[in-house]
């Protein structure tokens, strides 16, 4: 990354307005996740809220890839998981129907039609989100509360549908603004300040825990005490070296690629020669980024919401009860409910099921993206070849059984790191009887570690174009310098 030039870039008044409107943006969404949802008493619906948080995994996703949305019920309590379900469904048909990747493959005017029928079918989806939400916590507030709570009125549904509904179209409008800047891709950075808003009160509730003397000090090595607690110094301590572990793994993961030399044929045409030069097509490890994971974990979380529509309906429903409880991942508030006798095989299912997801995800959004005839008829057009592989069919096949075993090993690198958190629970559970309740955090570090190098890369490739002359100059200099220090050091060798 060359941080310089990125901070050299935001002289630049354009530069410098790209990057205040998603700073500007960021704070719009910040803003909307404290605009409550106009619907009854606020504080018994967000205690309904809580409920549903800790008792299911899909309640904690939603919670947080909106920001807190849920926590604090705001008109973004849907967020944008209506916009991710329409495009795992529209990029689904579009491999499923002919006509439809025919016009995926129609360049920019194709794509726009895709990216306009994705928006499209979010409406809807939107729509059903919202009406199952409000249904299952006013069921949950009808069940819990203690005073006799009025049913709601279809003037209420209606409100509160609408400014759901609003909410999650602004999200996806705020998002692809943030797209069109040019730094990122919007979605993901939203989601990436869903996560973050959370780590002050985190590191806030650390804090606490680890200023709390009351069970004794810390003692280093008999010579003076420090005002903290022992255990959770050491807890905390293993923690941060775990984390900084896995984010080293995953930055070499993400920037991990293959390099293949293309060569280009020499032409002559009159008295002029062209080609004869050589190029790079890097393929890296991960393309499909962050995607699979986001996909995998909204598309598991569906079985969870029905199987909470159920039980709302009828709480000794057998079905509903065993969805609950199989794609529930199991943290500290939930273990003791889901496995009063301890782990047993349902225990197994949710992070079994999440790992296959992951690497067809994988798989899936990689051959979407990267398409291999594509790529190997531009190369042939353009006069380039690999060494030892021939134009056009070959070159084809050749790319993508590279492509095959680059995702093979990246997806089973994503599907392990997102298995560590569940490992750790797992030895937390036979040690000491209870989850220690990282799964959704390890969700998250992966998320934010995954987008947080794609802005960067997007970033830094946008200055170097704003800075292009400037760093132009700047190598020249530098190379002259190094010319002249050259010659000096011939001069005094000669002398």
């Amino acid at each position: 990354m060359h941080f310089k030039t990125i901070f050299k870039s935001l002289k630049n008044k354009d530069m410098l307005k790209k990057f205040l409107v998603i700073i500007g943006i960021l704070f719009v969404y910040r803003f909307l996740a404290h605009i409550p949802l106009p619907l009854g008493e606020i504080s018994t619906f967000r205690d309904a809220v809580h409920n549903l948080i800790n008792s299911s995994n899909f309640g904690s996703f939603i919670n947080m890839i909106s920001g807190g949305g849920l926590t604090n019920f705001s008109i973004i309590l849907v967020g944008i998981s209506p916009y991710i379900t329409s495009s795992i469904v529209i990029q689904l048909l579009t491999k499923a129907i002919p006509s439809l990747e025919e016009i995926s493959e129609d360049g920019e005017v194709g794509r726009r039609k895709i990216n306009q029928w994705t928006r499209i079918l979010t409406v809807p989806l939107a729509i059903i989100q919202s009406i199952a939400y409000i249904y299952i916590l006013n069921q949950n507030v009808l069940a819990s509360a203690t005073a006799v709570t009025p049913e709601l009125t279809v003037s209420q549904w209606s409100i509160a549908i609408i400014a759901m509904v609003a909410g999650s179209i602004i999200l996806m409008w705020l998002g692809e603004l943030m797209t069109e800047q040019g730094i990122g891709n919007g979605m993901s950075t939203l989601i990436l300040a869903s996560i973050v808003s959370s780590l002050p009160q985190t590191l806030a509730a650390f804090w606490t825990s680890l200023t709390d003397t009351s069970a004794g000090t810390l003692s280093l090595f008999g010579w003076f005490n420090l005002p903290v607690n022992p255990v959770t110094f050491w807890i905390t301590l293993g923690f941060v070296i775990a984390i900084i572990t896995v984010i080293y793994f995953l930055t070499k993961l993400n920037e991990a690629q293959r390099i293949l030399t293309i060569n280009y044929a020499k032409r002559v045409h009159g008295n002029s020669a062209y080609g004869d030069i050589r190029s790079i097509l890097p393929l890296k490890l991960i393309s499909a980024g962050v995607i699979p994971v986001i996909f995998a974990t909204a598309f598991l979380s569906l079985p969870a919401l029905i199987g909470q529509v159920i039980l709302t309906k009828n709480a000794d429903s057998a079905i509903g009860q065993q969805l609950v409880a199989i794609f529930t991942a199991p943290n500290s508030s939930n273990f003791a409910d889901l496995y009063p006798l301890g782990i047993t095989w349902k225990w197994f299912i949710y992070p079994a099921a999440l790992f296959v997801l992951i690497v067809m995800f994988t798989y899936f959004y990689s051959s979407v993206n990267f398409n291999t005839k594509e790529i190997a008829d531009n190369l042939q057009k353009q006069g380039g070849f690999i060494e030892g592989v021939r134009p056009g069919l070959k070159t084809a096949e050749y790319l993508e059984k590279i492509v095959r075993r680059l995702n093979l090993f990246g997806a089973l690198s994503l599907g392990i790191v997102a298995m560590l958190p569940f490992i750790t629970d797992y030895i937390f559970i036979i040690v000491q009887g209870a989850p220690a309740g990282l799964s959704l955090s390890g969700t998250g570090l992966l998320l934010i570690v995954t987008i947080s190098l794609e802005n960067l890369r997007a970033l830094d490739s946008r200055a170097l174009m704003v800075t292009y002359d400037d760093y132009g100059k700047d190598t020249n200099k530098r190379k002259r310098i190094k010319r002249l220090k050259k010659s000096k050091v011939v001069k005094a060798e000669a002398n």
